[in-house]
């Protein structure tokens, strides 16, 4: 079984083996879909009809002023492609799931390592592991977004951005430039969520929506 047949199939996180590019292709296959419905429905607007006009006069003889032939195959291929984009939706949303299932496993683990590897050279907690300064926050996150397929959540407190942190954040302008710049190179995100830190990689990419990350952020008051 291919690895595209395991997802599909429902498998495991691990079994599935899923990555950021098969949800990026996942998100390609989306837009592809919307773009055939567009098609479709340009094509019924251009012929001066939609879904549901019936295809026969008021004697119920076939309509001469319509090709009904493309009228039909048009809307049949319309509930077919919106089907699929359902069903590519569905998929999307599955990978999302396992892949920020997966991520916050391994970064249990890591921070059970990090712990670990403190205690073991006698550090405290409260040396290496205590909360580090936020300088902002995630307010708002878009479905299918370069920040949502990082693992970015909404509430998350950013410590660090690239190389922007607490101790040179001016405003939100210092962010807006290292993404900017970072357009396709991955930067290293750190947050706070609710209480425990979380190391991201984030890549700006254009996508769908608009701007390179497809999500909000704002200064945190304290």
């Amino acid at each position: 079984m291919s690895e595209k047949e395991t997802r599909e199939s429902g498998g495991s996180p691990e079994a599935s083996g899923v990555t950021v590019s098969d949800i990026q292709e996942l998100i390609r296959r989306k837009e592809e879909i919307e773009a055939q419905i567009k098609a479709n429905y340009d094509l019924l607007e251009s012929k001066g009809i939609g879904m549901n006009e019936p295809l026969v006069d008021c004697e119920g003889y076939p309509r001469a002023d319509v090709d009904l032939y493309q009228v039909r195959t048009a809307r049949h291929n319309i509930v077919c492609l919106q089907n699929d984009h359902k069903a590519v939706m569905k998929q999307v949303e599955e990978a999302l799931h396992q892949l920020h299932a997966r991520d916050k496993e391994k970064q249990a683990r890591d921070l059970a390592e990090a712990r670990k590897e403190a205690m073991s050279h006698g550090l405290g907690q409260s040396q290496d592991l205590s909360p580090a300064q936020a300088f902002a926050i995630v307010n708002s996150i878009s479905l299918g977004s370069p920040a949502s397929i990082a693992g970015l959540q909404v509430a998350d407190e950013i410590v660090e951005f690239g190389s922007v942190n607490t101790q040179n954040f001016q405003s939100l302008q210092n962010i807006g430039t290292v993404v900017q710049h970072s357009e396709g190179k991955p930067l290293n995100v750190t947050v706070i969520r609710r209480g425990e830190k979380y190391q991201l990689r984030l890549v700006p990419t254009r996508w769908a929506g608009k701007g390179l990350l497809g999500c909000n952020i704002i200064p945190l008051q304290r």
